[in-house]
């Protein structure tokens, strides 16, 4: 497959993932009440990422991460030339999306997106008044199991055509556990988009939900090649 469409998969995967996610977050979540609350916001997430690797990962593999893309050329499934232009359409398809929710959600009397927009955040900006250092082990531990699920799932050995469900359970089991701590990243092209709108504190911490999830990837990532994965 070429690289445009390869590219525009990842930017259509990646709107989708920070609409339907952040989306659920912004609109559903409080609802008055009929609110889904943040295990539905959690399933939002999950949901996004299983739909989406269904529709469009036969294209471009379905990383919508760029912590993902950057685990999968760790463990040696995905080529390093390309890294950089999937970054580039996910971080696009996040910006987009989060303009499109902030459209919609700014048709609200009373909303202010500086409130939060689902952005990430720690210290007093976590959900829970998570500290840094635990926003930071938070991340790595979940990013990094992450990608060792997506390398296991796919692997030659798993069964096939299963791996979108694995991956997308993942991701909500991943925020089921973080959203207190974090509001729940694991993926910096997700953090972006909203943390723009947002367009102040948000964007100050933003540094850690690049920083981290990047490196949990990549640990992820050589976990599975090293210790996990056949060289049959």
């Amino acid at each position: 497959m070429n690289i445009g469409k390869r590219l525009t998969a990842e930017f259509f995967g990646t709107f989708w993932l920070v609409f339907g996610g952040c989306g659920s977050a912004v609109l559903a979540a409080a609802y008055p009440g009929l609110g889904i609350g943040f295990v539905g916001v959690s399933l939002a997430f999950g949901l996004t990422v299983l739909t989406m690797a269904y529709a469009v990962g036969h294209i471009s593999g379905g990383h919508f991460n760029p912590a993902v893309t950057v685990g999968l050329c760790a463990g040696g499934r995905f080529p390093a030339k390309d890294v950089v232009p999937y970054i580039v359409a996910q971080v696009i398809g996040s910006i987009a999306a989060a303009g499109v929710l902030y459209l919609i959600a700014s048709g609200k009397a009373g909303f202010d997106a500086s409130a939060g927009f689902a952005s990430n955040g720690y210290g007093d900006r976590s959900p829970d008044h998570y500290s840094l250092h635990a926003a930071i082990v938070a991340e790595l531990v979940l990013t990094a199991f992450f990608l060792i699920v997506i390398h296991g799932s796919t692997d030659k050995r798993a069964p096939a055509g299963f791996g979108p469900l694995a991956i997308g359970l993942s991701l909500t089991l991943i925020h089921l556990i973080s959203i207190p701590v974090t509001n729940t990243s694991v993926n910096p092209a997700r953090s972006t988009g909203v943390a723009l709108f947002q367009g102040s504190w948000a964007i100050q911490q933003l540094w850690v939900f690049w920083l981290i999830p990047l490196i949990g990837g990549a640990v992820g990532g050589l976990i599975y090649r090293h210790l996990l994965e056949s060289k049959d």
